[in-house]
């Protein structure tokens, strides 16, 4: 029992020193070390936390006399030469830190294995010149070990990039599981930026690669450099050489593009790749979604004067391969552009209805009982839209697409006036598994609560609710209008932010981006402290770097966010388009 008792104590006291020591209070860190280093005065796991502590303090000569007291014996732990040649760094005594060094790195030749620990500990004190020592003398002894990884990263640390492209590539070419991961490494030095000098040598490595040792491999390597740098018509030029050089590969790489080219406006690469899947599969479900990937293209670039023409591809897609299990998707996207871009919602709704008796499966049905609400929403029939929402929501309730169909039902009783039921729906989404619906269910349960409470008669809030519904309904400029009167007669209400937010978008869509600016400055100028102020900042920076070509007023904007408001949900894009735009390398 005395000895349970002691080594508790024990324990108990180095929990308490840690803590103390990662909140920077040594001197009360030290007090337990000590404490626990009396126990167990040969124990390494005890004598290097406080030997951490003491150099804290700068009690270099403490540290010294508990290290060289380690450091006698026969079998002595070599990071302990590592901790008492750096403590002696610290004093500023080079020359013998360096004896100690080379005493560790000796320990190799009767152990390699010990390269992995020392390795480990000269770089945790960015000795890297000893940790590339012991590396190599660990490989010379021992053919069997490869810290080749290991040494690239660091000739990365020290800059010596070229040094580290290249034996990165040999690993991948060895090795190609550790792609992933020394993409992600590479990815620190590979920018967006085609023209720096890190870009530039690794192109360079690549194409001597190709020279010397032909291999697809290097055509991936170069397909990821230009994803990188968001160039992906070249990308795509690569993937296609993979594609047609390798016996046996799929389309999945090339169809993976697509969707990022899509995703990031290269909507002409997104165009070819679809085409090129369209030539050369022979799977019936990708050939189709190839297709209705160029429908859909055709609808983001079109106006009314092709939606004739989008129909007629829309009805030959389904002519030739029919109403079945296969083209549902095709017949949701139809019966969506049915509705919302053309006003047949009644042929929609057709649609849609028969497209359910095709498919028994529970997800499916849930989709396509989504879209048939979606659409009943745009023709105003809420509470016919409401069955279908509750329905999705109990049948699939621990499910992404059952939370989905709760916040719809949300936002439906919020169209229709019935703010308090909405509230209801959106607490329970605070804590959605999915971040984005928990986002938009927080954002529209503070738009409610925010307002409900100090407008008793509502008024603003349904002009509002009217006018989202008006621009979900596609009809832009009503929308505008209608957020113009709530702007005009409840000035100073707690609304008027949210309706220069909204207003703002809607002013983007219509390419009318000074106007929407103008919105944006006036919740940063009048509205700093709301809630809305970190949205602003954001859709002003990226309007004035995408649109307005002012990339130096937008990272200021960006820059706000970084240091101002970093539990914003806009932080991490914030961060990566501000290093982007001042052409940072990004980690």
């Amino acid at each position: 029992m005395l000895l349970l008792v002691t080594f508790e104590s024990s324990a108990q006291d180095q929990i308490i020193a840690r803590q103390y020591f990662e909140e920077g209070n040594f001197e009360q860190a030290a007090i337990y070390y000590e404490r626990f280093y009396k126990n167990n005065p040969s124990n390494s796991g005890v004598i290097i936390p406080l030997v951490a502590t003491y150099q804290q303090l700068e009690r270099y000569q403490e540290a010294e006399e508990i290290l060289l007291s380690a450091a006698k014996g026969e079998k002595v732990n070599p990071v302990i030469y590592v901790e008492v040649g750096y403590n002696y760094h610290l004093m500023g005594k080079h020359k013998k830190a360096e004896t100690y060094y080379d005493k560790a790195i000796s320990l190799i030749d009767d152990n390699p294995n010990y390269a992995y620990i020392l390795g480990r500990t000269f770089r945790s004190k960015t000795l890297l010149d000893q940790a590339i020592s012991s590396y190599k003398r660990a490989m010379e002894r021992n053919e069997k070990l490869n810290f080749n990884y290991d040494l690239a990263t660091i000739y990365g640390e020290r800059g010596e990039v070229e040094l580290m492209y290249s034996m990165y590539l040999d690993l991948i070419k060895k090795s190609p599981n550790l792609a992933p991961t020394i993409k992600r490494n590479l990815s620190r030095f590979v920018t967006e930026d085609p023209a720096s000098e890190n870009n530039t040598l690794f192109k360079k490595a690549l194409l001597r690669k190709t020279q010397s040792e032909p291999d697809v491999l290097w055509n991936e390597m170069l397909s990821w450099m230009f994803v990188q740098q968001r160039d992906y018509r070249n990308a795509f030029v690569q993937q296609k050489a993979v594609y047609k050089r390798s016996e046996g590969s799929t389309l999945d790489d090339i169809v993976d593009l697509g969707v990022l080219a899509l995703e990031n406006n290269d909507e002409d690469t997104a165009r070819a790749i679809n085409e090129f899947v369209i030539e050369q599969s022979t799977d019936l479900q990708l050939t189709i979604q190839a297709k209705l990937n160029l429908i859909n293209l055709k609808i983001a670039q079109s106006d009314t004067s092709n939606y004739r023409t989008i129909k007629n591809d829309f009805d030959d897609l389904l002519s030739q391969y029919g109403n079945s299990v296969n083209t549902l998707m095709v017949q949701i996207q139809y019966a969506k552009f049915l509705a919302f871009q053309m006003g047949q919602s009644e042929f929609a709704q057709q649609l849609i209805k028969q497209a359910m008796t095709l498919s028994s499966d529970r997800f499916m049905q849930a989709q396509l009982k989504i879209t048939l609400a979606d659409i009943l929403v745009y023709d105003e029939k809420f509470n016919q839209a409401l069955i279908y929402y509750t329905q999705v929501q109990k049948d699939l309730k621990n499910d992404v697409w059952g939370q989905y169909a709760r916040f719809k039902v949300a936002q439906t009783s919020f169209y229709k006036g019935d703010f308090t039921w909405a509230e209801t729906q959106l607490n329970v989404l605070k804590s959605s598994t999915s971040q984005l619906i928990a986002n938009d269910a927080l954002e529209l349960k503070l738009l409610i609560s925010d307002n409900i409470k100090k407008d008793t008669t509502h008024a603003a809030l349904k002009l509002y609710a009217k006018a989202d519904l008006l621009a979900y309904q596609n009809n832009t400029e009503q929308s505008i209008n209608m957020l113009e009167e709530i702007l005009e007669n409840h000035k100073g209400d707690p609304i008027e932010d949210e309706a220069l937010l909204k207003q703002g978008a809607l002013y983007e869509q219509v390419k009318e981006f000074d106007k929407a600016a103008l919105n944006y400055e006036k919740i940063i100028s009048f509205y700093p402290d709301g809630i809305l102020m970190d949205d602003a900042l954001f859709h002003l920076g990226v309007l004035n770097f995408e649109k307005r070509k002012m990339p130096e007023e937008a990272k200021k904007l960006l820059e706000r966010i970084i240091f101002e408001h970093q539990d914003s949900i806009y932080f991490v894009q914030a961060r990566a388009l501000y290093r982007s735009i001042r052409g940072d390398q990004l980690e």
